[in-house]
């Protein structure tokens, strides 16, 4: 039995009846990223000393009868959630030494819980990006064929976990960061609702859509993860004061009647073929199940992306103004000594950030600009109300919502690399969520000819993702889509 390839759930069982210790898992599990890190380059850095001093820590926690549900479980975190005195990259050169003087609130949660940080994993620079090709570091493979992408942003945290150099793993998701990525490597993610895990400690890059979620092995161990990181937290503005439920406690019950929306726009010409036969095969099975399929429209889809990459854009703008060379962070070094204030600003950002940062920054910054401001931020903002108004319109006839997670299957390392809009296009499906603050969770629905991982996409209404657990756990106990691991 190999320790790494279990889930929490699994792992949970021996740790508390003492048949393995923390540390037999943590030598599995590096044993593993030895084995195979070389190929996928899920990691930016990887924690293994101070690892061993978390697994001594869970050990006597549970020799105490104090251990939690993730006590002693190797968890991976994408590296823009701040760790103490751990390096905090975001996968950008303008950040390569910095080490936070705070912890995340999510990581600080689950240190509460005793899990252990294996490290951190690499990402698009800044999470802007769907293939983790935009990292300032190196480019992670996709472990089902490593001449493919992982997905992105959380293409690092995505690959660890289907390549078990973790048991489970955090991303982020601004505009499907967690779910396409999920998609393509045949694991499951989850974004919350807006406002359901705390932002403190995540490096911005917009800050009305990102939220924190986990990537897991199946749907149980993602609710179990939420369970440890949702809650109000007073240090995030944004964060909502509403109690959480036990998530787990919704597995397993009876999903018959449930009514599930179908919306036309998501079946779109261009699509892959096997991603929408699996998709379809996919929903049969639900109505099998004693799901009900209503056919829904989102009638204003079609203009999701590019509202996305006004807004979202405008808000990295802003955000990233921060990174100037003066307080933290990569400083550019002057040839000739003479270097002004301004010539640093501009030399720090010109060689700090890499193509695709600079490339969104100048779209924010001109939709902001006077003169642009109406014509495109504000015009956004109205955009995306209506989007959130089809959402809340077809919540009114249905209980949750049915979608392929990604119009594509993992595509080859390089192949959009040169048309930023294609690129875009990746996230057609996972947008529309980011826009209207609802959870949704990708889970694998099948497999491509090629052998590549499909992902079904179940959104739901506002802080009700017990409703997506519960459907996508009886579509998951129903199928072995989710047992089905890569050959590396």
């Amino acid at each position: 039995m190999k320790l790494n390839e279990l889930t929490i759930s699994e792992l949970r069982r021996f740790l508390d009846n003492r048949e393995i210790k923390p540390r037999e898992v943590l030598d599995d599990i590096h044993g593993r990223i030895d084995a195979v890190e070389d190929k996928v380059k899920s990691y930016i850095t990887i924690t293994k000393d101070a690892a061993y001093e978390m697994a001594k820590d869970a050990e006597q926690a549970i020799l105490d009868n104090k251990a939690s549900l993730l006590t002693g479980i190797p968890v991976a975190v994408k590296d823009n959630m701040c760790t103490k005195d751990i390096l905090t990259t975001c996968a950008s050169k303008i950040l390569h030494n910095f080490k936070p003087p705070y912890e995340s609130t999510v990581t600080t949660r689950l240190k509460e819980q005793g899990y252990i940080l294996t490290g951190k994993t690499n990402l698009d620079e800044f999470a802007m990006g769907s293939s983790t090709e935009n990292s300032g570091f190196h480019t992670t493979r996709n472990p089902w064929d490593l001449e493919r992408v992982p997905g992105g942003s959380s293409g690092g945290s995505a690959a660890s976990v289907a390549a078990d150099e973790c048991i489970a793993a955090l991303g982020s998701d601004t505009g499907g960061s967690i779910r396409q990525p999920a998609s393509l490597c045949g694991v499951v993610g989850l974004k919350p609702t807006y406002g359901r895990v705390s932002r403190f400690g995540l490096v911005a890059f917009a800050s009305s859509l990102d939220q924190i979620g986990p990537i897991t092995k199946n749907v149980t161990d993602a609710a179990i993860m939420l369970n440890a990181i949702a809650g109000h937290d007073p240090k995030d503005s944004t964060s909502a004061p509403i109690d959480v439920p036990d998530f787990t406690e919704v597995l397993g019950q009876e999903i018959k009647g449930l009514k599930i929306g179908i919306p036309k726009e998501y079946f779109i010409e261009g699509m892959d073929k096997d991603v929408e036969d699996s998709v379809r095969s996919a929903i049969k099975k639900l109505e099998s199940l004693g799901a009900i399929p209503v056919e829904i429209s989102l009638p204003h889809t079609g203009y999701a992306v590019a509202t996305y990459y006004i807004l979202a854009t405008s808000e990295a703008s802003s955000n990233l103004a921060r990174y100037d060379g003066v307080k933290y962070g990569f400083r550019s070094s002057s040839q000739s000594g003479k270097e002004d204030l301004l010539e640093m600003y501009m030399n720090t950002r010109s060689q700090g950030f890499g193509t695709e940062v600079k490339r969104r920054i100048m779209l924010g910054t001109y939709a902001l600009s006077a003169g642009y401001y109406e014509a495109y931020y504000k015009k956004g903002q109205q955009v995306r109300t209506l989007i959130k108004q089809d959402f809340d319109n077809a919540f009114k006839d249905v209980d949750v919502i049915v979608t392929p997670t990604s119009p594509s299957a993992a595509f080859k390392i390089g192949e959009k690399a040169t048309d930023p809009l294609q690129m875009y296009l990746s996230d057609i499906f996972t947008i529309s969520v980011n826009l209207a603050g609802v959870p949704a969770i990708s889970i694998p629905c099948g497999f491509t000819k090629d052998n590549l991982p499909v992902g079904l996409q179940i959104i739901g209404r506002h802080f009700d993702e017990e409703s997506i657990f519960k459907l996508a756990y009886a579509y998951e106990q129903s199928t072995e889509w989710h047992l089905r691991r890569p050959s590396l």
